[in-house]
């Protein structure tokens, strides 16, 4: 019998988009024949997406999901096409997923494919994953999840139906509506400013380090620069800085709503909190953005239309 390499099983798994140890399986009743596993699988149904698993799924939908306002994950599940990202099934689908990462523990994401599946334990999430490829039919791919646990408070915004999802948790001693919508409204802030960091403090030093020779460089190349002193030059590189790292550090940004135009997140926080006698500030947030980072595919419909009809 054929030695079963991971390269084959990776192989395998490339070309029909089934799960791992399915491909295993496969290959050792084959012994190691490559289209003959593709059949295998396919017979026992789990190669539906044969073929799907080198397309780009860069669409999709992020989706948060909160219980008992202490705990909290957000997930991105990928598809190919935005069609499918407002199919009802498919919603349904990660809405399960968001489910089965609230109650996971997993490390990373190849254990967390391992797992039981929420909604058959007689199936891993991978197998389940590869079903629901055959329903849809298009390539689905869970890519990530991130989780808030044990938050004194934590909030959810979904922008665009599942373009943009954020989780924030904050540091209060008074939980009531007001300071919840105080935090919904930041939410809806990062989402829209796409904030990097909380405080200043958190943004790394070779981040800052980075930027001021940027900075440097265009001031070198400003001609109304040349000829000025040192000092001067020295503050207005501290200048730019500061106001990038304001820009990207929630506290420190202009809160969109301020009637003045001038209130910071960090001031309107304050202020909620005074007005309901609590201490509230914002501990973490969480951001993602569906597709964020990933190639995507340039369609041409009227290409694709006439693929079908040449078929």
């Amino acid at each position: 019998m054929a030695e079963i390499t991971a390269g084959m099983v990776k192989e395998l798994r490339e070309m029909t988009g089934a799960g791992m140890m399915d491909c295993k399986k496969a290959l050792a009743a084959t012994e190691g024949d490559m289209d003959k596993a593709v059949e295998f699988l396919r017979e026992k149904g789990l190669a539906a997406s044969a073929k799907k698993a080198s397309r780009i799924a860069a669409e999709g939908v992020v989706k948060t999901l909160v219980a008992d306002d202490k705990n909290a994950v957000v997930v991105e599940v990928n598809s190919e096409t935005d069609f499918v990202a407002k199919n009802e099934k498919f919603n349904a689908y990660v809405a399960q997923v968001a489910e089965q990462a609230m109650a996971s523990n997993s490390a990373d994401m190849a254990a967390f494919m391992q797992e039981p599946w929420i909604g058959d334990n007689s199936q891993t999430v991978e197998q389940a994953l590869s079903g629901m490829v055959a329903i849809i039919g298009e390539k689905l791919t869970i890519r990530r999840f991130e989780k808030i646990t044990n938050a004194d408070l934590v909030v959810s915004y979904t922008h665009g139906e599942g373009k943009i999802g954020v989780l924030v948790e904050a540091s209060t001693d008074v939980v009531n509506d007001d300071i919840k919508e105080a935090l919904k409204n930041v939410a809806m802030q990062i989402a829209a400013l796409n904030a990097k960091y909380v405080t200043v403090d958190e943004v790394p030093e070779e981040f800052k380090a980075h930027e001021t020779e940027i900075i440097k460089a265009q001031i070198a190349n400003d001609p109304k620069a040349a000829g000025k002193p040192e000092k001067v030059i020295e503050g207005m590189i501290t200048g730019k800085l500061n106001k990038e790292l304001k820009e990207i550090c929630l506290n420190d940004q202009v809160y969109v709503k301020a009637e003045d135009g001038k209130q910071t997140v960090a001031a309107y926080l304050a202020q909620v909190g005074k007005a309901n006698n609590a201490k509230l500030s914002v501990k973490k947030f969480i951001r993602l953005e569906k597709g964020e980072g990933l190639e995507k595919k340039e369609e041409n419909f009227a290409e694709e239309v006439a693929k079908q009809m040449n078929m």
